[in-house]
């Protein structure tokens, strides 16, 4: 009916067969057609708001009859955005949904990819049709899920310091929530053909750095076997002293007396939207996106920003700082990022003078964020990459800065353990997309790779690739190529721990001797310690 057809996803035929699923908690009805079935707004936890409203998620409560699973759950509350998008309802604070695509509810064990989405830790959701799972579950016969979570100051306000043990959790109640995905997936997944023994966690961006914590979470750790931190390395999170300080800013913003604080349990969600938009003004804060560089102190880890908190009995460290977390030393890890990271944060900001530096405006831009490394740091990159323009110079600085030296601290503090491999690569396929403005090529930006891991990159038809991302539809037989190896790259990890894919050099652990890196495009390379002279400039300068 028409219903149905409100409810279809990029990859979901009009005539699609109902399908049903039991869990633990009930039967679920899904659509199944084109080689693959979905379930999507699949309750894993039980309300969040009102008395339960900063706490761990309480657990779901059965149903009788048969439920449907054929539309997307509301995405978590965030700034901007209060409206239905696309497929997906309005964002509520009830928001602990998932979606799952497998082949078959067979109960054949396949390896289960569970994806944290991106958007820092204020914005997106699990439901985004650029990482639509169903080419990825069908052409490399995986399960995947994918979940929506409290963000931004629902997700991490901390509140121990204010309401003492009730709040102990409290912070870190956004991760909580992935948690109690991984655990449903632990108790469900078997009736959706997936093996419970077998999951792997991913995530890109703030995708990336929830994927970091987990890796470092005593709560998380039975629940999966391997992972994958994806431009966005997580090194360090927020810490309690700066935690307990931005709670404290937000009661002020309310206008609460510390006193009062309990306040917050009532105040409409919509409200503490505002105040949470509001902090994100105050200078250096905003929403912890990134950890950036190698001592991984992400730029934003200041009072009035939201992310995890580190210390206390969730995150009892920093995910990789001093070390990479000793939990999780028998699961191996992969760890990369995409070469031209930043061009998308310029992009967003609407900069485009960076896309037209000359060398002295280069120089300019160096002296004010060097001082006196300046000269060290233009000339180790013009000597490292002799054809660079000015432009492209300042990108690979900035990406280093803000991802790649983080990506490359992680798989050494990951390798030091000796537990685990580490797998390292560097996104290096090239969009011809032109970056409005300029006269430059959007390259390997932030964020680009997401439909090619999913492997959503098809020759034009309703499924096209990155459509979802407002980018051009994907045509080129390089682009398609490119996607089909970096998903069974993905898919084979998942399976064997190991990634591989046909045809493509095989991909050898990271290790300080040889540093090996897959470079992932059309054709894909393994280089040994690329870009050698910058990560030497980088350790000198970043100890």
């Amino acid at each position: 009916g028409a219903a149905l057809a409100r409810g279809r996803s990029l990859a979901q035929p009009a005539e699609g067969r109902f399908v049903e699923a039991k869990t633990k908690y009930g039967i679920l009805r899904g659509l199944q057609g084109e080689g693959v079935c979905t379930f999507k707004g699949v309750p894993y936890g039980g309300p969040v708001s009102g008395p339960n409203r900063f706490k761990a998620p309480p657990p779901l409560q059965p149903w009788t009859g048969v439920r449907d699973a054929l539309q997307l759950g509301p995405p978590a509350l965030q700034p901007g955005r209060n409206s239905a998008r696309g497929q997906e309802p309005a964002p509520e604070e009830n928001c602990l949904f998932l979606n799952i695509w497998t082949p078959a509810t067979d109960r054949k064990r396949r390896p289960v990819m569970f994806y944290n989405h991106g958007g820092g830790f204020t914005t997106g959701s699990g439901g985004a049709a650029y990482q639509d799972a169903s080419h990825l579950a069908r052409t490399w016969d995986i399960v995947a899920v994918a979940t929506n979570h409290r963000l931004g100051l629902m997700g991490f306000l901390y509140l121990e310091e204010l309401g003492g043990e009730e709040y102990a959790t409290s912070g870190n109640q956004g991760l909580l929530d992935i948690c109690a995905g991984l655990q449903w997936v632990r108790e469900n997944i078997e009736g959706f053909g997936g093996d419970p023994d077998n999951v792997m966690i991913f995530g890109e961006s703030g995708g990336g750095a929830k994927t970091s914590c987990l890796y470092a979470m005593p709560a998380a750790a039975p629940y999966f076997h391997k992972a994958s931190i994806e431009s966005g390395p997580g090194i360090r999170m927020m810490p309690r002293e700066a935690a307990a300080e931005t709670a404290l800013l937000t009661l002020k913003q309310l206008g609460l007396e510390k006193g009062e604080w309990r306040k917050l349990l009532e105040i409409p969600a919509e409200k503490l939207l505002e105040a949470q938009a509001a902090l994100a003004k105050t200078p250096g804060a905003g929403p912890l996106t990134m950890s950036g560089g190698r001592r991984g102190i992400g730029g934003n880890a200041r009072p009035g920003g939201f992310g995890p908190v580190a210390g206390g009995a969730v995150l009892p460290q920093h995910p990789f700082d001093p070390q990479a977390p000793a939990i999780s030393k028998t699961k191996p890890l992969m760890v990369g990022y995409n070469r031209d990271e930043t061009v998308f944060f310029f992009q967003q900001q609407r900069n485009t003078e960076v896309f037209q530096l000359t060398e002295a405006g280069l120089k300019e831009r160096l002296a004010k964020e060097f001082g006196a490394n300046a000269e060290l740091v233009f000339e180790t990159y013009r000597k490292s990459r002799p054809e660079a323009s000015p432009a492209d110079l300042y990108i690979a600085i900035t990406t280093a800065r803000m991802i790649g030296t983080g990506a490359i601290t992680i798989a050494e503090r990951k390798c030091a353990q000796r537990g685990a491999p580490v797998y390292m690569y560097i996104f290096t396929h090239e969009s011809e997309a032109i970056v409005p403005g300029t006269q430059h090529k959007v390259g390997a930006a932030h964020a680009l790779e997401i439909p090619y891991k999913f492997n959503l990159v098809q020759a034009p038809g309703p499924q096209g690739g990155g459509a979802g991302m407002g980018m051009m539809q994907i045509t080129r037989p390089e682009s398609i190529r490119t996607a089909r190896h970096m998903s069974e790259m993905w898919s084979t990890f998942a399976r064997t721990g190991r990634p591989a894919a046909q045809g493509q050099p095989a991909w050898p652990a990271y290790t300080l001797e040889t540093r090996a890196t897959m470079e992932i495009n059309a054709e894909c390379r393994v280089v040994n310690d690329p870009y050698r002279l910058e990560r030497i400039l980088w350790e000198k300068l970043e100890p």
